[in-house]
Formats: structure tokens, C-alpha cells, sequence
């Protein structure tokens, strides 16, 4: 038993040594986002994101899937993101994918995540069909289910009508890097630079690529 034991503990100290994490930077890429108009993940009718976005300074679309580490990862930042400059004109609105509705309303429940919610697909099946699979390709997301990825829209730039929202748009493909995307946040929203981001910022882990999850248990498909 023991010998299994310290094989365990070896083959879980190689894995996280191998892990691979998905950061990365806010970039500017010139394709058209398009608008949408989803259900509430609270079963409260539609939002349409160029009507949800009338009368802020930033918002912050991030689209996730509950069984993704990845954005497990950036989950309680993009809350405290949220809380901390929602009265300054900064709006986060999250898009779920890739799984059930009730899998998706126990996540947000389970973990008190306080902004908006909609859905586009619940089904893993779904996801080369889905417009945020042909959007983030075109923003040069490569992973296969991209999750979690984020679009910054500044709303006194965006279109009146149409079915173009913006272009060209900010995008993450992968994780926020922590200081850089409140720098970011606080430079839109035109507060002055916090001195104290580094330092309050937390350490950006090393995760592993984000696959589903096929059962309760911790059994995943690889990418």
C-alpha cells in the first residue's frame, strides 16, 4: 500500500510540474463581435447585450462552462472585479456554455457570483456550432472549448444597430492575468493608476488546459 501511496503522490507532483496554464494578455484583434440576444440563465426572459450595456463605461463578457479549472480559476477575481468597480460604470454579464442549465445555476448558486447571467449552448455537443466557437476563432482562439474567454466592449464606441456590436474589440484568449486586466479596467473607466494592484493581486497559478468533464467523477477528455 505504501508503495502504491508514493506513486500516487509522484504521478500528481509530475502532473502539476507538466501543467500548462491558458494566461493570457488583453489584446486588440479586428474582427466584428456581433450582437446577441440570450435567455437569463434565471429563467427571467432575454437580455440583449447592446440594451444591457446602455449607460456603462466597460463591460466584461465572459463566456465559461461550469466543469472548466480554467475558469474555476478566474472565477472569484471576476467577482471581486465586479463588486469592486460596478459603481463605476463597470459591468461583467457571464455566457454559459457547454452544459446543463441546472449545472450552470448550482455553479453560480454554490459560489455567490453576483452578476448577470445568460446561456447560449447547454450541450457539449453544441460547441463547434455555437457563434462564440466562429467568434473566438476569428479572435485567433485556438483551444478547443474556450473557456474561459473575455470580450471588453466599450459601450460610447459601440454601433447604434445592427448586427455588429463592435469592431474591433479588446479579447482574452484564455485567462485573465490578474494586474493587467484591473490596470486595464481602471484606465477605461478613468480612474486613477492603484498602487496597490501588484501587490494585492494573487499569484497567477499554473493550471491545466481546460477539458470536460464527462461525470461527477474527475474523469476529463483530453483536448
Amino acid at each position: 500500500m505504501r508503495t502504491i501511496a508514493v506513486f500516487i503522490l509522484m504521478f500528481v507532483a509530475a502532473a502539476v510540474a507538466t501543467a500548462q496554464n491558458e494566461q493570457s494578455p488583453i489584446v486588440e484583434r479586428n474582427f466584428a463581435y456581433l450582437d446577441w440576444t440570450l435567455p437569463n440563465l434565471d429563467g427571467s426572459g432575454r437580455t440583449n447585450l447592446r440594451t444591457f450595456a446602455q449607460g456603462k463605461k466597460l463591460v466584461m463578457v465572459v463566456y465559461w462552462a461550469p466543469w472548466c479549472h480554467n475558469w474555476e480559476h478566474d472565477r472569484d477575481f471576476v467577482q471581486s472585479l465586479f463588486e469592486k468597480y460596478k459603481n463605476n460604470g463597470f459591468a461583467v454579464i457571464g455566457v454559459g456554455e457547454y452544459d446543463s442549465v441546472s449545472k450552470m445555476r448550482d455553479h453560480v448558486k454554490s459560489f455567490k457570483l453576483t452578476f448577470p447571467f445568460v446561456y447560449e449552448s447547454d450541450n457539449s455537443a453544441d460547441r463547434e456550432k455555437t457563434v462564440h466557437f466562429s467568434q473566438r476563432r476569428e479572435a485567433g482562439d485556438m483551444r478547443k472549448w474556450g473557456s474561459p474567454w473575455y470580450v471588453f466592449l466599450e459601450p460610447g464606441k459601440m454601433t447604434k444597430s445592427g448586427e455588429i456590436l463592435s469592431q474591433p474589440v479588446f479579447v482574452v484568449n484564455g485567462e485573465l492575468i490578474r494586474e493587467e486586466a484591473e490596470k486595464f479596467i481602471r484606465e477605461k473607466l478613468g480612474l486613477a493608476a492603484d498602487g496597490s494592484a501588484a501587490a494585492r493581486a494573487k499569484t497567477n497559478d499554473v493550471v491545466e488546459p481546460c477539458k470536460e468533464t464527462v461525470s461527477p467523477m474527475v474523469t476529463k477528455i483530453k483536448p
